[in-house]
């Protein structure tokens, strides 16, 4: 877990995204160094002005690429040393065909975005966390996950299959020190899902701040008891 007598070492993956924006804000406030992971250049520096200095870092990466994750990871190790927190925001939804009519395709990239890249990202990370015993690992899972429904099979699919890879790593990671957990939003509060359904009522969404506040609770010394576990968030 997270030494509250030291800086705080962060890597967030999916960090220009709404949710990302409100997870390293967070952090910012709280003093820790970050490495903010996103598919562009651009859209980090777009969304991070002025926060690419010697203290942060700010790299482009495709997270469902073990290697571009892995050059990613020399990268941050070598700058930071080690990493005390790994918060993997990164994934994607989309509605698909019913079923009996999926195309693999569509399968491909939902478990792609949201099952492989967990993979690929902690493969990155964990080692340097099992050398030092020391860590937490968050993913962003689904409450969905726990059910499916119609023309979300891939995608429910996809974030169930996150939830019990979190929850085995949890099992495999914990005697050394590493805890492995997951917040499980409803539907989050951002511009995309707003402009997606426009007719929904936002004040029955969970807000980015609140998802962030809860995976700050899981990276610090308060959540050393809690292992495997999905904390669904629902307004």
């Amino acid at each position: 877990m997270i030494e509250t007598d030291t800086p705080q070492n962060v890597v967030l993956t999916g960090a220009a995204g709404a949710l990302g924006r409100a997870v390293a804000q967070y952090f910012l406030d709280a003093g820790a160094r970050l490495a903010l992971l996103d598919h562009s250049t651009e859209h980090l520096a777009g969304t991070y002005p002025g926060l690419d200095n010697s203290r942060h870092l700010l790299i482009a990466a495709d997270v469902t690429s073990a290697p571009a994750v892995a050059a990613a990871a020399s990268q941050v190790l070598t700058s930071f040393k080690h990493v005390d927190a790994l918060v993997h925001i990164a994934g994607g939804f989309a509605m698909g065909e019913e079923t009996h009519a999926l195309t693999r395709a569509a399968w491909d990239r939902m478990m792609d975005l949201n099952a492989w890249s967990f993979v690929a990202v902690t493969q990155a990370f964990v080692p340097s966390m099992i050398e030092r015993k020391a860590g937490s690992v968050i993913a962003v899972t689904a409450k969905t996950a726990g059910r499916g429904m119609a023309g979300m099979s891939a995608y429910i699919a996809s974030k169930s299959a996150l939830q019990r890879l979190v929850e085995s790593m949890a099992a495999e990671l914990s005697s050394h020190g590493i805890n492995v957990n997951s917040v499980a939003p409803s539907v989050l509060d951002t511009p995309a899902n707003r402009q997606a359904m426009p007719d929904a009522n936002p004040d029955e969404w969970v807000s980015t701040s609140v998802a962030a506040k809860t995976i700050g609770f899981l990276a610090s010394p308060a959540a050393a008891a809690v292992h495997g576990q999905h904390l669904t968030l629902d307004a």
